[in-house]
């Protein structure tokens, strides 16, 4: 049986009852063509699921009754962060949905000296809406709980500075295979449970920025002998991310 899904804000959620907004009800009752009487799932995006009975279906409003909250983990141990070099849309649309669907805790939209795209402020912010409704939209299909993050575009510069103690530079010129960076990092003395992974534009890294990923001590990563294309890096790197430190076995 297809399982419906639906977001609602943590705020709609109150006493054993959800009341989902215009967009998911439209979708519903126009689209799924579903009425009172019918079961779906309600996440928040937080992590929280629960199964409901329709009670009150209306085109602008749909209103639930919480039958029980699922439990069952589906969300991965590893934070992990795909920090995505900008590429043009529908590219970087793929990446988007497959990465969330394969656990992604967060992206970050790269600004780097080779991208293809220089995009207006209005145009990066149409953008970002639209990723994070592709992110929804992949959560919902995929099983997830939790809406991972897609934050505003940052020059690289500004994302070395900011970014954590496990980044992984995915740099076709040169570098060691993920399962020998995984046997590095599995000598700690601590479980790696947050990680980042930096891949390039379809103009490869310049050479200020190889430096710069090398005076941050970035750990520098190929992912074979073939010429992948960015947006299949980036799906490929997450995907082996999760089988070694996730939950994918």
């Amino acid at each position: 049986m297809q399982r419906h899904r639906f977001f609602a804000a943590a705020s709609n959620v109150e006493e054993g009852r959800i009341t989902l907004d215009a967009d998911e009800s439209h979708h519903l009752t126009r689209v799924l063509r579903l009425s009172e009487g019918d079961d779906v799932f309600v996440l928040n995006g937080e992590g929280r699921e629960w199964e409901c009975e329709i009670i009150k279906a209306g085109k602008n409003s749909v209103e639930l009754t919480i039958r029980r909250e699922l439990l069952n983990p589906v969300e991965s141990p590893l934070d992990l962060t795909l920090a995505q070099a900008l590429i043009k849309g529908d590219k970087f649309d793929l990446v988007v949905q497959k990465s969330v669907e394969v656990g992604v805790t967060r992206i970050v939209p790269l600004i780097t000296e080779h991208c293809e795209i220089r995009r207006a402020e209005e145009k990066i912010e149409h953008r970002l809406q639209r990723w994070r409704r592709i992110a929804m939209e992949s959560v919902k299909q995929c099983g997830r709980r939790k809406l991972p993050e897609i934050t505003e575009p940052l020059r690289f510069d500004k994302f070395c500075e900011v970014a954590g103690e496990h980044n992984l530079f995915f740099n076709e010129k040169g570098g060691r295979t993920l399962r020998e960076i995984s046997a590095q990092l599995n000598k700690l003395d601590r479980q790696v449970d947050r990680l980042a992974l930096c891949v390039a534009p379809e103009g490869g890294w310049s050479e200020a920025e190889i430096e710069m990923a090398e005076a941050n001590k970035f750990l520098f990563v190929h992912l074979g002998p073939r010429i992948l294309r960015t947006e299949t890096a980036a799906i490929a790197a997450v995907a082996i991310s999760q089988h070694l430190f996730g939950d994918i076995p």
